[in-house]
């Protein structure tokens, strides 16, 4: 699952680089919860919250069916 999901933060990366932030994959557990880092104008925005689980984990979980939750490290 790793592979997958490291696959699809590759996808997500432009569209947060393009607004000056970035996403790292931090881990994955066996229960499904993906563990990211965020990064660069990501890391303080009022609006970070919003874009990790309307986006990210939607986007996740939409493409990797085993991903239940993203949680922020």
């Amino acid at each position: 699952m790793r592979a997958e999901v490291e696959k699809v933060i590759r996808e997500i990366q432009p569209s947060l680089r393009a607004d000056g932030g970035d996403i790292e994959l931090v881990d994955v557990n066996d229960d499904g919860t993906v563990k990211v880092r965020l990064k660069g104008a990501c890391l303080g925005c009022p609006f970070s919250q919003i874009t990790l689980q309307l986006g990210v984990e939607r986007y996740l979980k939409m493409k990797v069916p085993q991903v239940k939750r993203v949680v922020v490290v």
